[in-house]
């Protein structure tokens, strides 16, 4: 009997063995995919990230550096998490493991508009060939419900980056509001505050700035700062929370891209929608070039290189809207007409009521209900571009042209100068006097 029992023993003991090493194998996988779902709102906590921090806690001595010699806001804790966060990979690499050698990036930009950004991610859901591409959601600040959102996408590689400087990152200080900034039509001199009015005499509103300086830091991260697209030559198409795409957006823009060099060499850029915003398009059948527009726009490097030499002339004009402020200034100093190309029939549409800057969860929020109703015919499911036919150019339209003094909003010498520190936070040795944009 005993020479029978003891191989049994040793068989039982291997079998509790082997499952205390599967339970064990399991727990550790659990662990790394909650670790991971929850990486981003687990690294963002509450009010206390407000307290600035010293010089020792940067996230290295390289960022350290730059943040001297281009004289940055001193960071609190939330926005030295948020800095953190962009270094984070793609998510989702593990479903879609491969792009395509000639993907286009998408960036999408994003506020505090969670009603909204629902509906462009379903559109986005849709769109044929969503999984060949990254896409880039660069978020102007921290709001827990918009990472939420972004956290659900599971139709692509999706990576999250967040403008460390934003005002909304900063609660008592410089870019946000400061218990010594000036407000309203304040005289700096009887009010002994501070700050620098704009043309009609208004002192800056945080909330307003914002706009101007998220598209500006996120264009120089996207193009020269994040690894995953610093080294793309290619185009990038951008887009907004407010913006409802096509499910033949991606494939449609590929083949503008394409056709650009051939159809419409004059061109920098391709447009998913017309420059206006209310139309749908002509519906001819011909490729159309006109002033760029604003809603699903892409370009390639060469053209971001023309755009960050006018970084100067983009930060000092006294505008708060960054389109404005390219269209009245940038595009002219280029030398000649800035067309971009589209096809007869949008690919896009912009939506929704409520401005950028009114966001949630404050007095005087914007809030509507989010529900959007597009109708999409079949047409707009699949690639309608023909590559056989001409171009008809759009040369005279109205809008913002060279000449506009602006709308104001950004007169603030703080404004100007950290503006000029993003375009330069990855090219230090190009970094002018700050002195040039006052």
């Amino acid at each position: 009997m005993a020479s029978h029992k003891k191989p049994r023993i040793k068989f039982s003991a291997l079998r509790r063995f082997l499952a205390v090493v599967l339970i064990t194998l399991l727990g550790v996988f659990l662990l790394i995919f909650l670790l991971r779902t929850n990486s981003i709102s687990s690294s963002v906590s509450g009010p206390e990230d407000e307290e600035e921090v010293s010089e020792g806690s940067k996230l290295d001595v390289n960022m350290s550096h730059y943040r001297q010699i281009l004289n940055l806001p001193k960071q609190n804790k939330l926005s030295i998490r948020l800095e953190k966060l962009n270094q984070l990979p793609p998510r989702n690499i593990d479903l879609y493991p491969n792009l395509a050698g000639d993907h286009i990036p998408i960036v999408l930009y994003v506020h505090n508009r969670p009603q909204y950004l629902q509906v462009v991610v379903q559109s986005l859901s849709q769109v044929v060939g969503i999984s060949e591409t990254l896409l880039i959601v660069s978020h102007d600040g921290y709001f827990e419900e918009m990472n939420k959102i972004v956290e659900g996408i599971n139709f692509c590689q999706v990576k999250q980056i967040f403008s460390p400087y934003s005002p909304h990152v900063f609660a008592n200080s410089f870019p946000g509001i400061s218990p010594t900034d000036c407000k309203d039509k304040d005289d700096p001199r009887k009010k002994h505050c501070e700050g620098n009015p704009d043309q009609y005499g208004n002192h800056r509103s945080p909330k307003i700035v914002s706009l101007k300086h998220h598209w500006w830091w996120m264009m120089n991260t996207v193009w020269d700062g994040l690894e995953e697209t610093r080294g793309h030559s290619g185009h990038i198409l951008f887009i907004e929370e407010d913006h409802f795409i096509f499910p033949n957006a991606y494939r449609s823009l590929r083949l503008l891209t394409a056709l650009k060099p051939k159809k419409c060499p004059d061109c920098y850029a391709v447009n998913l929608a017309p420059c206006d915003v209310s139309s749908r398009g002509e519906g001819w059948e011909t490729l159309i070039a006109e002033r760029m527009g604003n809603v699903g726009y892409a370009f390639n490097h060469s053209v971001w290189r023309k755009i960050h030499r006018k970084a100067t002339e983009f930060c000092s004009f006294d505008e708060y809207n960054w389109d404005i402020t390219m269209w009245a200034t940038v595009f002219p100093s280029f030398g000649r007409p800035v067309y971009t190309l589209r096809g007869p029939r949008t690919s896009a549409v912009h939506f929704g009521k409520c401005g950028l800057h009114q966001g949630q969860g404050e007095r005087g929020a914007c809030i509507d209900n989010g529900l959007v109703k597009v109708d999409i015919e079949d047409i707009d499911k699949v690639v309608n571009i023909k590559p056989e036919w001409g171009v008809h150019m759009h040369k005279k339209q109205p809008g913002y042209q060279a000449g506009f003094k602006g709308w104001g909003g950004w007169g603030d010498k703080r404004d100007r100068e950290l503006c000029l520190g993003f375009a330069y936070m990855y090219h230090l040795h190009d970094y002018p006097s700050p002195s040039a944009t006052s």
